[in-house]
């Protein structure tokens, strides 16, 4: 797959304005990939507990965290985050065979972590001493990954989350802990207090309020990190977590989405931006939800970022696990509504990634070798697909929805071909729909069959008769030809 160049040569540079950066275009491998893989990797995965937000959690006094942290560790002022470190090993981290895993599940783009908000790099950082070059697995591990994604044709990116440093270990100040030792505070960051309200402006997409506001030494930081990262690593796409609308980060937004642009300009190469929220204008970079997709067509491209897990994006030893066909269907609804699915696993601190984890991609990999062609490269149709299952819009809704059924039909286009895709699984041999009511159809296959089906059309839209020797279950997809 070669990347295809974000603009033309002759295309003016620039300006960190936002009238300036609404020239932005998204590459046209981005739009075709529709499949990427995330990953959260960090010394969170030590402790293993709870969530990747351990970190935060295990200073706040009263949470389940807390309570494990001590009795499992003992005070903090003895154990704190940092001393998690060591045992970040990665003795089984292996770049080459994590990449071919994330080539075999259909993904054609990848995304770890590069730094997480409890400000531990996964790279070589000029800016801190706590990396994993001279720290844990004493690694460069995002230069690893870079290689071996690119080696097996896909493309490389990366997510920061160092905005949210500023205030994830402020729960620290509140007790006798390692947070409050000048000692670590390159690690701990501000640890800006709570405001009244108790809770981080913001958080999980609270109201926002402009507190607490982090000063200029830590944007200038946050802006130096996110270009040397982008300097150093050359990755098409960079994600930012949810904290960057805040409204201090926005001229220091514009001053990156500049300087990355013009970067991808040079190297010839297509790049993005992903963010959440309102942090960024309609148009001047990629929208992203999280753990949630759209109820209708957007027509801007955006992503959808989840994970395999229900309960935590980092490793830990109790996980709710998703299973293949509903996270097939997810795939194949948002790809309907012209987005792209961001899907995240979790490795053990050891560097091997859970079994689990692993079935479920090469189950997805699996479904996508037959029936890819109907992902890949498509457009949205006239509507997205039909259906009784309602899907809610925003953020942290994927739990909040019963699961698609047979009746829940999606479609994609490419070229002259439309793609009809069965949701969940069919009750009987008959495939009903109703949108094709007036839309002449001239030839059915089904992907991964040479059975060619009967159909009928009429007042009350089109039925499929599905051969007995073809085998029915979740995502079976039918490729039509129109009359025109």
């Amino acid at each position: 797959m070669n990347p295809a160049p974000l603009f033309s040569p002759s295309s003016e540079p620039f300006a960190p304005e936002w009238s300036s950066l609404l020239r932005y275009q998204v590459p046209a491998w981005y739009e075709d990939a529709k499949f990427g893989i995330f990953i959260h990797w960090g010394v969170y995965s030590v402790p293993a507990f709870k969530s990747e937000w351990y970190p935060r959690m295990m200073y706040q006094k009263g949470s389940a965290e807390f309570e494990h942290h001590v009795a499992t560790y003992g005070p903090h002022t003895e154990f704190g985050y940092k001393d998690f470190i060591p045992s970040f090993t990665g003795e089984h981290f292996n770049a080459a065979e994590w990449a071919r895993l994330f080539q075999r599940s259909g993904a054609r783009y990848v995304m770890p972590v590069a730094e997480h908000h409890d400000g531990f790099a996964l790279y070589d950082s000029s800016f801190t001493r706590w990396k994993s070059t001279t720290m844990g697995p004493k690694r460069d591990v995002i230069a690893e990954l870079a290689e071996a994604i690119r080696a097996e044709g896909m493309v490389f990116s990366l997510s920061s989350h160092r905005a949210e440093n500023w205030f994830f270990f402020n729960g620290g100040r509140a007790f006798d802990s390692d947070v409050q030792n000048p000692a670590f505070a390159d690690l701990y960051g501000a640890a800006a207090p709570l405001t009244e309200h108790g809770f981080i402006p913001g958080e999980h997409g609270h109201d926002w309020l402009s507190e607490p506001y982090p000063d200029a030494t830590f944007l200038e930081g946050w802006l130096g990190r996110t270009c040397e990262l982008v300097d150093k690593y050359r990755p098409q796409i960079v994600w930012f977590d949810w904290w960057i609308h805040h409204v201090a980060f926005e001229p220091y937004l514009r001053r990156f989405a500049a300087y990355y642009y013009n970067r991808g300009r040079e190297w010839g190469l297509g790049v993005a931006i992903n963010y959440k929220y309102n942090a960024f204008p309609e148009g001047a970079a990629v929208f992203d939800v999280e753990r949630g997709q759209l109820d209708g067509i957007r027509p801007l491209f955006w992503q959808t970022d989840t994970a395999v897990s229900n309960s935590s994006w980092g490793y830990t030893k109790d996980q709710d696990y998703k299973t293949v066909p509903a996270l097939i269907a997810d795939l194949v609804d948002i790809v309907s509504k012209n987005g792209s699915l961001l899907l995240n696993v979790g490795p053990r601190a050891d560097g091997t990634i859970p079994k689990e984890d692993q079935e479920i991609l090469l189950g997805i990999g699996a479904w996508l070798k037959i029936n890819g062609e109907a992902i890949y490269g498509t457009r949205p149709w006239k509507i997205y697909g039909e259906g009784p299952t309602s899907i809610p819009a925003g953020a942290h809704t994927d739990t909040k929805r019963p699961a698609f059924t047979g009746e829940d039909i999606r479609f994609t286009t490419q070229g002259d071909v439309l793609y009809a895709t069965v949701l969940g699984l069919l009750q009987d041999r008959v495939v009903r729909i109703r949108s094709l009511a007036g839309q002449p159809v001239k030839t059915i296959a089904i992907l991964g069959s040479a059975c060619v089906p009967a159909f009928a059309q009429g007042s009350e839209g089109l039925e499929i008769h599905i051969p007995d020797d073809v085998t029915l279950s979740p995502g079976l997809v039918f490729k039509l030809t129109l009359s025109h």
